[in-house]
């Protein structure tokens, strides 16, 4: 098969950069510029030792436990290894050693000069060392002979050198390279290598080409090269079998040559075309390492055949070779009628590629396909099957002898048949992780640094301890733990830190809580697990903590240590965390396959109403990835409030999580709790073997809170590692182009503020500004796309990006449309608009029945027997009747703040001895500070601007000149709140036609109103006389919308006297009204309600008092009257309404 390339990773800084494997071949050893040698235990160690051998290290060699380095001090070092501890110096020059290598049994090294000399130097005893003088330039590399009988060195003269050891001459020199006068200014640094073993061939690369000479006779037998070649060869390095040699070019190509019969193995292209500098083959398996001038490490694995054989591909194109000689010409014409097709073109490909050195991907084709020799064949005791040959080829007999090398190689007998996979393979599980968190088997690492702060673990021979710190020191202070009971994971959160450990053959799994914010003395608890249960996962949450076993369950606390409930998991549990109210666990569904892992995840709310969000759902990855980080938004504090001396507060956010190829996913709540990409971390990486650890996500602002790692995937604990912030951006298309940004931009916008909705439809508060800010901001994108959109005539995308506009930006795109001269789709946006106002209409229709319902419920859940206030109608009445503007306030400040700390909405005082009598004929104020409802108020010739609510009178009875003043004021007042705006879904049209016949029938009526006002214009006080009875009684039940557009028609249409046509008015009026509080919308609606009976109640006084011969004269009183009553009143009963008219028309 072919070799596998695994991406590269950084390994040092930029400069040459040498590698080699130890004796075993178990680590990898690199060394650069930086001066530091690196030890590799494969190339996803995130955390090779490091040993500093000076400020630049040019060379590295390894054997028998002795590390030595060639140093920019002009010293060649000895470290032991893997220790590290500096065990002398070897040798030195009067300038940098640029190349070090250690003989075959690892008794002497060779090193060479920028000062044109070779030493060879006895490790053991330094000072037996042998120079090599006769180079006139910087020596470039060396190489010893496997017999220790020759060296051979080249150097920046341009030649090629081969030494006798023993007498320190030169046995020969070739000219072959371009000469230079320094090791920077060289084309190739011409790294040589000798055939292993037997050393017959010596391989030197020149130019495009290896050349190989004979040992000896040092003639040249023959080059090795590959059309792929373009650029100079810089390395050569042997397989330990001596059978297949390796070469690196300066632009990142390697090759690999099978030397017996000259045909090109492998083929792999450097992803970034950086010089090879450094190649070293595995010592007894098929891999090679390769670093490049940039400081990268890359493995290639899989490489030919490791044991001296040849590989798989040629002993199956060898051996169907030897089968096709077992017949002879008579046999295979006359067994054309047996094979098929597949046979026949199989042999022929095995024909040609034995005379082809060159073509190794017809090689790797007729490898895979295997001679059907079953037709002409009986199976017997002796019978060889192909296929079994391939995959059992790594069991071939080694060949050692020269003139044995073009034999056939001995099979193995096999006697059964086996049924080969050859399909998907199983994916490894992954381990449970904490998020946040440092491998385990590291001495310093991170237990867990989130959004509240960090905790580190120090086990070293010094110390065993955990140290807690805050991001925020205003929660606690820092904090020095003992890790006696060997803590391996650990979370934190704003009120405790959760410790955990695995059993030991004495000690059972515990699980240690610090409750730091508890108010009582005792604040920590330990519980032990059950025998054979060890605690894999942990998390915390508001007033909660979860622990997930290897028994499959997950057990629930209360933050003081109080057991709560205990849960089955589906699966084995990969990771869990917490939030408020919220608990993510992810599990292992079932097994994975090619390298996916096949995850599930529930959500749960553990507050007052328990629910499960997510049932198991799969959880979605990149391909061939893994869960690397599980957390959730840090929102904060959302609401808040203190009883009884304790504080309560909810925390509310969003789960994210993230992979290992980095992308990072959100759930989205608005789209049925599906997951979203928002963000790819590895577009931000320089490099492939870089990435960003995630500590923690915000959604507003919108912030990706990571720390960049080098060459790594995790940090470092010391130094301490900054922070970096990274933007969010969804995977669309076409980004590049200002459709393709704006789009983007817009949906993000919408999605990560969904998360808003989610809070006002769980009944928490939240700012009105970030969601108003937020609609302007989509609102804004919407149109830019709109005129974009238009530029491109692309009018049914104009329509389409209507559609999910509000009221008032599509009468902006219907302006736009009108100006830019599309009168066809300035007519459908106009559609689209009735379309919206009339939706709107029939939502807040629905939503007033809706409200309604739930204020009957309320009421009724809230009514005693008791005499309180709101069971009594005839004081309450009174009260209406002759409170003011004050008094109104006031109570409209006391309910939401009643309301929001839990109680009765409809008790507004606490003691019952504040509330009246029923026989007390009048109100004392509560402990809240009522003010006295019948005292008159000073400036009674002004309209009194009630902001309650929830009682009203008819709305044409307080109707006066200053209405327009008096409704901007009341506006004005409800801004002052900072109510939480809720957008209205459109619903069905059908309710637009009877919205509008109604508000014409209202036409004539306010024009009456206006002449009545114009009659009166030296009154500013006086109000506009009631209606007749008889229009009061055909008229319909009235909306919300209804009344407030009543009262607020002076205003639209003094605002826009262009308006003549009804369906603007309402339309207007309809985009007004939305930007109302939903407290204000429930007003009107309450009003609309309260104002039809009072009207009917009105009608039977009226019709009971007034005479026909005194009508004037009673409306003069009515008009007295209305100036002490407030707009809005609550309907009345028969029997009160007796008494109040005798009262109001009797009095003189």
């Amino acid at each position: 098969m072919p070799a596998t390339k695994k991406p590269m990773r950084y390994g040092h800084t930029e400069g040459h950069t040498d590698v080699c494997f130890d004796d075993s071949g178990s680590c990898i050893v690199t060394c650069g510029s930086d001066g530091d040698v690196r030890i590799w235990e494969d190339l996803d160690d995130d955390d090779p030792k490091s040993i500093n051998v000076g400020e630049k290290a040019y060379s590295c060699a390894l054997k028998n436990g002795k590390l030595v380095t060639a140093v920019s001090n002009n010293t060649v070092q000895v470290h032991t290894f893997p220790e590290g501890v500096p065990d002398g110096i070897l040798t030195r020059f009067t300038t940098n050693a640029n190349h070090v290598i250690f003989n075959g049994d690892g008794a002497k090294i060779a090193a060479g000069s920028s000062d044109f000399l070779v030493k060879v130097v006895d490790v053991a005893d330094c000072s037996q060392q042998k120079t090599f003088r006769g180079h006139d330039a910087p020596v470039l590399s060396l190489s010893f002979d496997p017999k220790d009988i020759f060296l051979a060195s080249a150097s920046c003269d341009g030649s090629v050198k081969v030494w006798q050891i023993s007498d320190q001459t030169c046995a020969i020199s070739w000219p072959l390279l371009q000469k230079c006068n320094d090791v920077i200014n060289a084309k190739s640094i011409c790294r040589l290598a000798w055939q292993p073993k037997s050393g017959k061939l010596l391989a030197v690369p020149v130019e495009k080409s290896v050349k190989l000479y004979r040992r000896e006779t040092w003639s040249n037998q023959f080059d090795l090269s590959d059309n792929f070649i373009s650029q100079t060869l810089n390395i050569v390095t042997w397989s330990p079998c001596g059978q297949y040699l390796a070469a690196g070019s300066i632009n990142g190509l390697i090759i690999v040559w099978n030397v017996e019969t000259k045909d090109c193995m492998e083929r792999v292209k450097h992803e970034k075309g950086y010089a090879i500098c450094g190649l070293s083959w595995h010592p007894t398996c098929g891999q090679i390492a390769y670093t490049d001038a940039e400081g990268n490490l890359g493995v290639l694995e899989n490489v030919c055949d490791p044991s001296g054989k040849m590989s798989s591909s040629k002993v199956s194109s060898r051996v169907e070779k030897d089968y096709n000689d077992l017949f002879d010409g008579e046999d295979t014409s006359s067994a054309g009628d047996f094979l098929n097709d597949n046979a026949v073109e199989t042999r022929s490909f095995s024909k040609r590629i034995i005379n082809d050195e060159e073509d190794d991907d017809d090689l790797m084709l007729a490898s895979g396909r295997p001679r059907q020799r079953s037709h002409i064949l009986e199976d017997d005791e002796n019978s060889v099957d192909v296929t079994m040959i391939k995959t059992g080829s790594g069991f071939l007999k080694e060949e050692e002898e020269d003139d044995q090398a073009g034999s056939i190689h001995n099979l193995p007998v096999v006697t059964s048949q086996r049924p080969f996979y050859d399909g998907p393979m199983p994916t490894p599980r992954q381990k449970p992780f904490q998020s946040g968190s440092t491998p385990l088997h590291l001495t310093h690492r991170f237990m867990v640094w989130n959004s509240i702060g960090i905790i580190r673990c120090y086990n070293d021979e010094q110390d065993n301890a955990i140290d807690v710190e805050f991001h925020d020191t205003s929660i606690h202070h820092a904090t020095h733990l003992a890790n006696t009971l060997n803590y391996t994971v650990a979370d934190l959160s704003h009120e405790a830190v959760l410790l955990a450990c695995e059993s030991t053959d004495e000690l059972a799994s515990k699980l240690h809580c610090l409750h730091f914010s508890s108010w009582d003395s005792s604040k920590e608890w330990i519980v032990d697990m059950p025998q054979n249960e060890n605690i894999e996962a942990i998390c915390l949450g508001q007033g909660w903590a979860a622990a997930a076993t290897s028994a499959l369950l997950l057990r629930l606390f209360t933050i003081g240590g109080v057991q709560k409930e205990v849960l089955s998991l589906p699966g084995p549990v990969v990771s869990v965390t917490g939030h408020g109210e919220q608990l993510v666990i992810v599990y292992h569904r079932g097994t994975g396959f090619d390298g996916d892992q096949c995850l599930g995840v529930q959500l749960l709310e553990l507050g007052k109403k328990k629910k499960q969000i997510l049932h198991g759902d799969p959880l979605p990855l990149t391909r061939k990835s893994y869960l690397v980080w599980l957390g959730f938004s840090a929102e904060g504090k959302i609401n808040s409030f203190i009883l009884n001396d304790l504080f309560f507060c909810w925390y509310i956010g969003t789960p994210f999580y993230v992979d290992s190829e980095g992308i990072v996913r959100m759930l989205n709540r608005g789209l049925g709790h599906t997951w979203t990409p928002v963000c790819n971390t590895r577009e931000h990486c320089k490099g492939k073997s870089d990435h960003y650890w995630v500590v923690g996500i915000h959604e507003n602002p919108q912030q990706l809170r990571c720390i960049p790692c080098k060459g790594s995937r995790f940090p470092p604990t010391l130094p301490r590692p900054a922070v970096a912030v990274l933007p969010f951006k969804l995977p669309y298309c076409q980004t590049a182009t200002e459709k393709g940004q704006m789009e983007e931009q817009y949906w993000r916008s919408v999605m990560f503020h969904n998360h808003l909705d989610y809070l006002a439809k769980n009944g928490y508060e939240y700012e009105a500004s970030t969601k108003n800010q937020a609609i302007k901001e989509q609102q804004e994108l919407l149109m830019r796309m709109l005129a974009l959109s238009c530029k491109l005539e692309r009018e049914f995308r104009c329509v389409e990006l209507a559609d999910l506009m509000t009221q008032n930006a599509v009468n902006l795109a219907i302006k736009y449309a009108a100006r830019s001269r599309r009168l066809i789709l300035a007519q459908r946006l106009s559609e689209l608009a009735v379309e919206k106002a009339a939706e709107s209409a029939a939502t807040q229709a629905e939503e007033e029945e809706e409200e309604e319902e739930d204020f009957k419920k309320k009421l009724n859940a809230g009514y005693s027997n008791t005499p309180t206030e709101w069971s009594q109608p005839r004081l309450r009445n009174q009260v209406e009747e002759d409170s003011e503007d004050t008094g109104e306030a006031d109570d409209i400040e006391e309910k939401p703040e009643i309301h929001k700390h839990g109680e009765n909405p409809f008790f507004k005082s606490v003691n019952s001895s504040d509330m009246p009598a029923i026989k007390s004929g009048a109100v004392t104020s509560s402990n809240q500070g009522r003010i006295n409802p019948f005292k008159v108020s000073g400036n009674s010739k002004e309209p009194s601007i009630s902001v309650n609510s929830v009682r009203s009178t008819n709305i044409l009875d307080n109707m006066n000149k200053s209405s327009k003043k008096s409704t901007a004021l009341n506006r004005a007042t409800n801004y002052e709140k900072s109510p939480v705006i809720k957008p209205l879904v459109p619903k069905p049209k059908s309710k637009q036609a009877s919205a509008a016949s109604f508000f014409r029938k209202r036409t004539s009526q306010a024009d009456r109103t206006e002449e009545l006002k114009e009659e009166n214009p030296k009154n500013p006080s006086s109000e506009t006389p009631a209606m007749c009875p008889q229009n009061t009684e055909n008229q319909r039940p009235k909306t919300g919308f209804q009344m407030w557009l009543e009262e607020n028609r002076c205003n639209i249409l003094s605002d826009n006297p262009d308006f003549s046509d009804e369906a603007d008015i309402i339309k207007e009026g309809m985009v007004r009204f939305r930007v109302l509080s939903t407290e204000e919308r429930k007003a009107w609606a309450a009003k609309a309600k309260g104002g039809s009976a009072s009207d009917g109640a009105e009608e039977k006084k009226r019709k009971r008092v007034v005479d026909d011969s005194h009508e004037t004269e009673n409306q003069k009183e009515k008009t007295k009257e209305n100036l002490n009553l407030p707009k809005k009143q609550k309907p009345l009963d028969l029997s009160t309404n007796q008494k109040l008219s005798a009262f109001a028309f009797n009095q003189e």
